[in-house]
């Protein structure tokens, strides 16, 4: 038997997905991390025509993710950092089966466009960078955030850094505050930080950085559970592993 092509194998799961789901389909309720707006915009589309199924996405930060899932609100399947496990009652949500890793992604620092770029190679570099900020955003309220908080803490500077930080209600906002001047540095997961009028300064050094997991599930009350397998079987094709790079993320 001839071994098929990725491209030809790719275009046949899609349409596999297409026949078998388009006689019954779905609108799939996801909950999914604020960071994860952008690999969204590219792969969401991309499943709901070859599925027929269609998404509707609500995108929120940890603590808000946890809190929603612990309180029993409605959900299909879910893409969110693996932080959202540790609480008993969100991870209560989820078919213990369905719960797999699926992409990743490391931190780090942007500047406005054409701003200076602040040395950021060495744990002493990146501590003397952030004294220096006048402001920095971020979304202290999330697992992002919250290893954020940790390395500054490890650093010895939190304290002075609560009077810097500019808090953003979501990871999207981050870029924008510093493209329009309200903070000099934005930080965060890579994935959130390319946008227009912004700079990488580049990650984080080796000895600050961690990549944050995202992992997959589906609920085990869903009562469109096939349609939500349909949905991470499609983030682990190639077409989903393209969104994830494109996202910058690594995919699996």
């Amino acid at each position: 038997m001839k071994r098929l092509l990725p491209v030809a194998a790719a275009s046949m799961l899609g349409l596999v997905l297409a026949v078998s789901s388009s006689a019954d389909a779905a609108e799939l309720k996801v909950v999914a991390g604020g960071s994860l707006v952008p690999l969204f915009r590219e792969i969401g589309p991309q499943f709901e025509k070859a599925s027929g199924h269609k998404l509707s996405i609500h995108f929120d930060s940890t603590p808000s993710i946890v809190a929603r899932l612990a309180s029993g609100t409605a959900f299909d399947a879910a893409l969110v950092p693996i932080d959202v496990l540790k609480d008993a009652g969100a991870k209560g949500r989820f078919a213990p089966a369905s719960v797999t890793d699926i992409a990743r992604v490391g931190y780090g620092v942007i500047v406005r466009a054409g701003a200076p770029k602040p040395d950021i190679s060495t744990s002493e570099a990146f501590k003397q960078a952030m004294l220096a900020a006048p402001s920095i955003a971020y979304v202290p309220p999330s697992a992002a955030g919250a290893y954020i908080n940790s390395v500054f803490e490890k650093l010895g500077i939190d304290k002075k850094m609560e009077t810097k930080t500019k808090q953003e209600s979501a990871p999207a906002k981050i870029a924008p505050a510093v493209a329009a001047g309200k903070a000099t540095l934005g930080i965060f997961l890579m994935n959130v930080l390319a946008a227009p009028g912004v700079e990488l300064v580049g990650p984080f050094p080796a000895e600050l950085q961690q990549e944050l997991v995202f992992t997959a599930g589906i609920a085990a009350d869903s009562k469109q559970a096939d349609a939500a397998k349909a949905l991470i079987d499609f983030l682990r094709t190639p077409a989903g592993a393209a969104a994830f790079k494109a996202a910058g993320m690594t995919p699996g």
